[in-house]
């Protein structure tokens, strides 16, 4: 079995986790909607991923909506002392499929109370404000009065640590006047840069980063830099890029999504890969324009 201590630890909040962790989008149906195809695959990918060491689960209850979060309670429910199951909020699903923003103050509400119920808990250890102000990525534009909502949430005791999703540096800024921000999940990846000096920044306050879609997302990352040094060192290229992002900062702590065990241990594996420093300045070469 891959040991994920290799990967290292960092805070979370107020608790210690590996920083090699696991995302359950995957596990609802097509387009993060329905059920998943085989219900009884998705609950050995999450028990799997406990078994082997993971302390991180990253969901949200528009996952489905409501799927991921009942497949992690039926899973691993009465839940291990050591894990963090960190959701998000902020958005909805329609009849469609679609993904809408869900940012007034009954929503927010309600939101934190169905991910309460579905996976069994009484509090929330962390909660994302996933910000949907534009269409491809983080749009400048306040988030006082959601954030204002979630962190009065917290003070009844419901969530008990607030993240940030989709945001820009000056959001981030406005949300940490607000309420203690212990947590940044934005898309990075060896070819999405734009947060570069945004993760070196919170590094310094030890501020998570938490980087979605770490392979690529919904277009996973090709690159022939990344197969290159994946061929030379025996392993598959999204190991590799799991690993560049291991040894880029401390403060990240990665998401993997699967629906498969074997892709779920290949991930895992990532963290016994050292990449050498020509393998780095490879694939530090790699940019949007080159994938």
């Amino acid at each position: 079995m891959t040991n994920i201590d290799k990967s290292g630890t960092f805070i979370l909040g107020d608790r210690t986790v590996k920083r090699l962790g696991y995302g359950a989008m995957q596990l609802a149906g097509p387009g993060v909607f329905g059920p998943p195809k085989d219900h009884d695959a998705a609950l050995a990918v999450l028990r799997a991923a406990v078994a082997s060491g993971v302390k991180h689960i990253d969901t949200s209850d528009f996952y489905g909506p409501h799927v991921t979060n009942r497949l992690i309670h039926e899973a691993l429910a009465p839940y291990p002392d050591d894990l963090v199951i960190v959701t998000k909020i902020g958005a909805r699903r329609g009849a469609d499929a679609s993904w809408i923003p869900a940012f007034s103050a009954e929503e927010l509400t309600q939101a934190v109370h169905d991910n309460l119920r579905n996976l069994g808990l009484d509090a929330l250890e962390v909660v994302n404000l996933r910000i949907m102000f534009g269409v491809h990525g983080p749009a400048e534009g306040s988030i006082e009065a959601p954030l204002t909502v979630l962190a009065e949430l917290q003070r009844q005791g419901l969530v008990r640590h607030i993240g940030l999703s989709n945001v820009t540096p000056t959001q981030i800024a406005e949300g940490r006047r607000i309420a203690k921000i212990v947590c940044v999940q934005n898309q990075y990846n060896l070819a999405h840069r734009a947060d570069d000096a945004l993760i070196d920044d919170l590094a310094r306050d030890g501020i998570a980063y938490v980087p979605f879609f770490p392979l690529g997302g919904f277009n996973p990352l090709q690159s022939s830099s990344l197969s290159h040094v994946a061929q030379r060192l025996g392993a598959t290229p999204m190991q590799v890029a799991l690993a560049w992002l291991l040894r880029r900062a401390p403060n990240i702590l990665l998401i993997p999504g699967t629906s498969s065990i074997g892709h779920l241990r290949e991930n895992l594996a990532a963290v016994e890969l050292d990449l050498p420093d020509e393998a780095i300045a490879a694939l530090d070469g790699v940019s949007a324009s080159t994938v």
